[in-house]
C-alpha cells in the first residue's frame, strides 16, 4: 500500500505543479497523467483523490499554511507549493495516514523535485501545520518514524 501511495503522491505533485503553472482544467490533467503513466488501481484512485482534493480545497489548505509562511503562498516556489498543498491536504483530510508518513513523504518529494534545501522548508512548515491539525496524534506519538 505505501509504495502505491508514494507513487501516487509523486504523480500528484507533478500534476499539481503543472496545474499551477498552466491553469489547465484539472480533470484534463488527471486524464493526461492516467494515459501517460502506468498506475495500478490503488495508485490511480489515490492520485485522483489527492489532486481533486487539493484543487477543490486549495483556499482552505492555503489558509492552514499562511500562519507559517513569511510570504504569500503564490510567492512560494511552485514545486514546493505543490508539495505543501498535498501535505496539508493529507494532514487535514486524510486522518487515516499518520502525520509522520505525510511529512516524511513530503520531504522525500522535496529532495527529488525541489530546490537544494527545499526539504528543510517543507519539513519545518508541515511540522508546524501538523502540530495544529494533528495535535492529539502528535501528543500520542502515533505513526512510524
Amino acid at each position: 500500500m505505501s509504495r502505491a501511495r508514494s507513487k501516487a503522491r509523486r504523480y500528484a505533485v507533478q500534476a499539481l505543479y503543472q496545474w499551477q503553472l498552466t491553469g489547465h482544467e484539472v480533470h484534463a490533467l488527471v486524464e493526461q497523467f492516467a494515459l501517460e503513466h502506468s498506475m495500478g488501481d490503488e495508485e490511480a484512485e489515490y492520485f485522483r483523490e489527492a489532486v481533486d482534493g487539493v484543487v477543490l480545497h486549495r483556499h482552505e489548505l492555503d489558509d492552514h499554511l499562511a500562519p507559517f509562511l513569511d510570504r504569500a503562498i503564490e510567492a512560494v516556489d511552485p514545486v514546493e507549493r505543490a508539495i505543501l498543498r498535498l501535505g496539508v491536504y493529507e494532514l487535514a483530510m486524510r486522518p487515516d495516514v499518520p502525520y509522520r508518513v505525510i511529512i516524511n513523504e513530503a520531504v522525500e518529494l522535496a529532495k527529488t523535485f525541489g530546490a537544494e534545501h527545499g526539504h528543510r522548508f517543507i519539513n519545518g512548515l508541515l511540522d508546524k501545520a501538523a502540530a495544529r491539525l494533528r495535535s492529539v496524534e502528535m501528543r500520542a506519538g502515533r505513526g512510524p518514524r
